[in-house]
């Protein structure tokens, strides 16, 4: 039996009758695998077309229902409730369940009327103010310093302390100072005992030229003897005193009521009075001045005021203008005017019972020059400012809001003063004028009451 090793040798021994039917066979199979392979082919082509399809039919869906939803909400808020049914289309009513309480909604403002803050015109008693940046300045200042050499053998006090004039500090060592009084006490002991012995002998010779026996040179020698040992008795006792002050000045007082500050000499250092090292310094802070500066345009309505005798009221304020930090009195102008800024000089004085201002601290100050009674004042929020000056917008009785020219005097604490252009209790708006143009129709708040500081530091002009 034979066993065919390939197809191709299966072929060749095949009869020669039967290989057309096998070539006719190989090419059916090839055909039926290619048919295959180009339905695939199709498939796929349709299902990635097909894909784009679909998409776009789904964002049309969407488009479709968010058109929809748009239509109901705005036919929903711009249909009003008819009867004011339960059902609410616009959303405005809301049912409770429970009692029912009556509450009243606040009115709604009209369709397409602009909500703005107003507030009414008034007048007041207003205090002009000037401001201006000044410094405190203690009312005196000492540095206390030993007037005496020697070691520093004590310090009697507490760094911040308050003392009072006369109160201890320091002490030096004295026993140099004790053993001077007690020699300068011997000589004017004995500067007084030949003072008495030349005038006990002055009154002798005295008796004996009345009785026509002594000599009159020697009684006039005698008296000139009594007065050189009294000028010696004079400066012994002057030495005495001198030698008493340097042993009082060991010991180290307070010259003055005030704070102490920091020790700058410790126990046991040597001091030298030429030195004039100070020990510590002492500053009075009851009373206190602070000098602060204002334009020199201010000279003339301050200085008439002050000559004249008027007390002029000033403030002292923070940095932030807010916190109140005593109230005071200007005391005197200097003398001349900075020529390099253009300002001058000026000093108040402050009890500072609270001792809320330190020394070397900077203040905003605020003068009164004078007061305005009567004055027509909006808030400063109402005015407003264009190329052709300054304007407010005024609401009329109609909900109307109409721009209107006025002419500002001064703004200051958060008050415009309104010299023309408005009248007594007519109403401004304070906040939403960007959003308003002349003959608007405007929904009105009432403002609330403007804050006294919140332009307390300033004097603005209407420029």
């Amino acid at each position: 039996m034979r066993y065919w090793t390939s197809a191709s040798e299966h072929q060749r021994l095949l009869p020669v009758d039967l290989e057309p039917d096998l070539r006719l066979a190989n090419a059916s199979e090839k055909w039926e695998r290619s048919d295959r392979l180009s339905e695939g082919r199709s498939q796929n082509a349709d299902e990635s077309s097909a894909r784009p399809k679909k998409r776009k039919r789904r964002l049309w869906q969407l488009a479709i229902l968010l058109v929809i939803g748009a239509g109901a909400l705005f036919w929903s808020v711009s249909v009003p409730d008819s009867g004011g049914s339960s059902g609410d289309r616009g959303g405005r009513l809301v049912a409770s369940s429970g009692p029912t309480q009556s509450a009243e909604a606040p009115p709604t403002p009209p369709r397409n009327a602009v909500p703005v803050t107003a507030a009414r015109a008034e007048r007041k008693d207003i205090a002009i103010f000037r401001t201006g940046l000044g410094s405190v300045q203690a009312f005196n200042t000492v540095s206390v310093t030993s007037r005496v050499d020697g070691q520093l053998q004590e310090i009697q006090f507490e760094e911040g302390q308050e003392v009072k004039a006369g109160d201890v500090l320091a002490r030096i060592d004295d026993r140099l100072y004790q053993a001077a009084v007690r020699q300068r006490e011997a000589q004017l002991r004995a500067s007084t005992a030949q003072v008495n012995s030349a005038r006990a002998d002055m009154e002798r010779l005295k008796t004996l030229l009345n009785r026509d026996v002594g000599s009159r040179q020697a009684y006039e020698a005698q008296v000139a003897l009594v007065e050189q040992n009294e000028a010696q008795r004079d400066a012994a006792s002057a030495d005495l005193d001198n030698a008493r002050l340097q042993l009082e000045y060991a010991t180290i007082r307070s010259p003055i009521d005030g704070r102490v500050g920091f020790r700058q000499i410790d126990v046991g250092n040597m001091i030298a009075a030429a030195e004039r090292a100070p020990i510590a310094t002492v500053t009075q802070m009851q009373p206190v001045n602070i000098v602060f500066t204002l334009p020199q345009e201010d000279l003339l309505a301050v200085g008439s005021q002050l000559d004249a005798g008027e007390a002029l009221p000033v403030s002292a304020l923070a940095r932030d203008g807010r916190l109140d930090l005593g109230q005071g009195e200007l005391s005197t102008i200097d003398n001349q005017v900075d020529s390099t800024t253009g300002t001058f000089k000026l000093k108040a004085r402050f009890d500072n019972e609270q001792k809320t201002l330190w020394p070397g601290e900077f203040v905003t100050v605020r003068l009164m020059v004078e007061k305005e009674n009567g004055a027509l004042v909006v808030p400063a929020q109402a005015v407003q400012r264009s190329q052709q000056g300054t304007y407010v917008y005024v609401v009329g009785t109609d909900d109307i809001a109409q721009m209107r020219d006025v002419q500002v005097g001064l703004i200051q604490d958060g008050l415009a003063i309104i010299k023309s252009g408005l009248e007594d209790g007519e109403q401004v708006v304070v906040d939403g004028q960007f959003k308003l143009e002349p003959g608007s129709l405007v929904s009105t708040t009432p403002a609330t009451a403007p804050a006294a500081m919140s332009d307390a530091t300033t004097n603005q002009s209407p420029g």
